[in-house]
């Protein structure tokens, strides 16, 4: 099975969220927004950072900020930053020593079209893709709740409106 480290599905909830704040944002805000733990929020960052996703920025004012906008952004890039090279097979792109049966191999080199194939399709998504507007349907991340009270969840609690003073 493909599947992508929890560590990417973060990077990918945090460029959202530098996105959808706007300007400045800082690790412990980004947490608190996303829901993820600081500590996995800097480290995010950090390797982001490294990429070139985000620009890092130093002082009481600082934080971190997208180095451009989502749209710009391929899901490609965020993969390798977090994960490291898309391979499929240890056989890809050339690469040997990762296989014990790479001399014997009938299917060595044979993997290179499809991982081409898909590092193609992960570049075609961009981050603004996946960031847009969610579907009813959609069973990823659950958006955050919007504050409620006691009027709204329970009417037969419901507190009286507040009549204006008399003068």
């Amino acid at each position: 099975m493909l599947r992508l480290s929890k560590l990417t599905d973060y990077a990918v909830v945090v460029l959202a969220r530098l996105e959808a704040e706007g300007g400045v944002q800082t690790a412990p805000g980004l947490a608190a927004s996303s829901g993820i733990a600081e500590p996995t929020v800097a480290k995010v960052l950090k390797a982001l950072g490294h990429a070139g996703l985000v620009e890092g920025l130093r002082g009481a004012r600082g934080g971190y900020r997208l180095a451009r906008p989502l749209a710009g952004i391929p899901l490609s890039e965020v993969i390798v930053a977090i994960d490291g090279p898309i391979a499929l097979t240890a056989c890809v792109d050339g690469a040997t020593g990762g296989c014990e049966a790479e001399t014997l191999c009938p299917v060595r080199g044979r993997w290179d079209p499809v991982n081409q194939a898909i590092r193609a399709a992960l570049s075609a998504i961009s981050l603004a893709d996946l960031a847009g507007p969610r579907s009813a349907s959609c069973a990823g991340h659950a958006a955050p709740r919007p504050a409620t009270n006691a009027t709204t969840t329970n009417p037969t609690r419901a507190k009286p409106a507040l009549q204006p003073a008399a003068e």
